[in-house]
């Protein structure tokens, strides 16, 4: 007992460490970030500013989805089209998937906003994901090259396109997609 009174600081200075930079805080490094995303959605701006928009100048992307079936971005032109890159490993990706699930729940009888939650994994990790959370995402792993317009080298990413092929928003890092504020965007983009 008295080993713990004197070295409770150095004690729960390395839990910190394992929970910071090992599996084990996974869960709490996504619970976090979670909270974040959530305050972060309802203060700052989700949409690219007028002047820093970019319109996509090539659609053709060639994506598999978990059973193997190929799919091409070309097919979804004059579409919302909600593009998230993720990991299965990533505690962002991880924290904003239950909004995404409720975003695509809410969308996916609209034939007017198709959703691409294209996974940087292994299709097996990735299936085992969905399945122990119990998401019904529309999953793709790209097989083509990325338009340059949506290459990025950090995870997770997430692009919102109007009709028009013009990247409304651009987000790097996790945020609250089932916000009102997120619904009202799409919905004045449908």
């Amino acid at each position: 007992m008295n080993f713990i009174k004197k070295n409770w600081s150095n004690i729960l200075f390395f839990l910190f460490i394992i929970f910071l930079f090992t599996p084990y805080g996974l869960p709490v490094r996504s619970f976090l970030i979670r909270q974040v995303a959530f305050v972060t959605t309802r203060i700052f701006p989700v949409e690219t500013d007028l002047d820093e928009r970019v319109t996509m100048s090539e659609y053709d992307w060639t994506l598999i989805d978990v059973n193997g079936d190929p799919i091409n971005l070309a097919n979804f032109k004059n579409k919302v089209v909600i593009i998230n890159i993720w990991a299965t490993w990533c505690p962002p990706c991880i924290a904003e998937m239950p909004s995404f699930q409720k975003l695509f729940y809410d969308y996916k009888e609209n034939k007017e906003v198709v959703f691409f939650f294209v996974a940087n994994d292994e299709a097996v990790k990735v299936k085992n994901f969905l399945n122990r959370k119990g998401y019904d995402l529309p999953v793709y792993f790209s097989v083509s090259q990325v338009p340059v317009e949506l290459s990025s080298g950090s995870l997770p990413t997430t692009y919102i396109l109007n009709k028009q092929g013009q990247i409304i928003v651009h987000k790097v890092g996790a945020l609250d997609w089932s916000s009102s504020k997120i619904k009202e965007l799409i919905e004045g983009l449908i």
